[in-house]
């Protein structure tokens, strides 16, 4: 089973935080959507097994109509072999999803709802540069449930300049009152080139100390788990069974095809990257000449990836798979690391897993396993 993403790099505000792919003008969305309809045609036997998920993101997926989404959604349905239990996410801003446009997207087979509310605090969502009010938010997930959505992602940003964990507490209070059977919780970064970017550039924003952050962090997984959601992910919370089955296909390793400018595709052979240009990827489609990167994956690309993906999650990485799809080098690397690094995992049988009180240290920990 394979995945199919589709970015939609189109929004109508720049928030402060976001460093994807985006345009704040709607001036090349015709063009856009011909290009990835034919990027879809061209790429049809990129994927040689079932379509079990399809992502709509971006940028704002919510800024198309619904005859859009369901072009593009036709022409993956003419092109690929979909699985009856398809999973079909799409993501959405909250003042985008009016009754009419949720009926919308529930007719042509949407499933599953990813809502960026990010904050129930107006100030806050003012400085974050959403165009969304807290009430908005809070009416739209009703609005989506009345239209028959049962599989609703809310999206929450806490480590917020200036918030504590009481500011947390009471947005995890909202958050919940609400039911979602899926939450996302990331914690702000400032990254360069972004809005928020430049401010901390100017030295006018800075990144909350390292212990308000482990507090927030250690707070929210408490509370959520406390609610009945599992921690699946360092950033991922869900009711039983209602994982994200798109982005665990990810972690899982199982292959993907990324269509439009900026998105990635994943063969188990080799990675694939579009431009992040909106002019260029129109024109190289049109021509038939794909603008993309790629490189073939070697067998240390590949351990590493493992490693990188697997130890995030709730499964971690199988030693006898390490040792059956890598060999001995690989595995003695791991045994080599563990021992050095008792305390931040476990092993229970074959598995091992990062101890949850060391994810906000992950990307330092699992990087002591890559092979240079």
């Amino acid at each position: 089973m394979a995945g199919i993403y589709l970015h939609i790099p189109f929004c109508r505000k720049v928030c402060g935080y976001c460093d994807f792919f985006k345009n704040a003008s709607l001036k090349h969305k015709e063009p856009l959507l011909k290009a990835m309809k034919k990027e879809i045609f061209l790429r049809k036997n990129y994927l040689n097994e079932p379509i079990e998920t399809i992502y709509f993101g971006g940028g704002t997926p919510s800024i198309l109509k619904i005859a859009e989404v369901e072009n593009l959604l036709q022409t993956i349905y003419d092109n690929f072999e979909i699985s009856k239990n398809i999973e079909l996410t799409f993501e959405a801003n909250p003042d985008d999803l009016s009754k009419e446009y949720l009926q919308g997207l529930k007719n042509i087979g949407v499933n599953r709802l990813s809502i960026g509310i990010q904050s129930f605090d107006d100030k806050v969502l003012e400085f974050m540069n959403r165009r969304h009010t807290a009430e908005e938010a809070i009416r739209c997930v009703k609005n989506a449930k009345q239209a028959g959505f049962d599989n609703l992602s809310l999206d929450i940003i806490y480590g917020i300049p200036n918030s504590d964990v009481e500011y947390l507490k009471e947005n995890l209070r909202q958050l919940c009152e609400l039911q979602p059977t899926h939450i996302s919780a990331y914690h702000l970064t400032i990254e360069q080139g972004t809005p928020f970017g430049h401010l901390k550039k100017k030295g006018k924003l800075h990144e909350i100390a390292d212990e308000n952050s482990e507090k927030q962090y250690l707070f929210l997984v408490e509370y959520l788990q406390k609610q009945c959601y599992e921690q699946y992910e360092i950033s991922n919370f869900c009711k039983s069974g209602k994982i994200s089955q798109h982005n665990t296909n990810y972690w899982m390793q199982k292959p993907y095809l990324g269509i439009g400018p900026s998105a990635h595709s994943y063969n188990k052979e080799m990675r694939q990257w579009n431009i992040s240009n909106l002019k260029k990827y129109i024109t190289g489609i049109e021509k038939e000449d794909l603008p993309a990167e790629s490189e073939e994956l070697s067998v240390k690309d590949k351990f590493n990836d493992y490693i990188m993906v697997r130890l995030r999650t709730k499964w971690g990485i199988d030693l006898e798979y390490v040792q059956k799809t890598f060999g001995n080098f690989y595995l003695e690397n791991v045994k080599k690391v563990l021992k050095e690094n008792k305390e931040d995992f476990v092993l229970k049988n074959t598995t091992l897993l990062l101890k949850p009180e060391r994810f906000l240290r992950s990307d330092y920990l699992i990087a002591k396993f890559f092979v240079i």
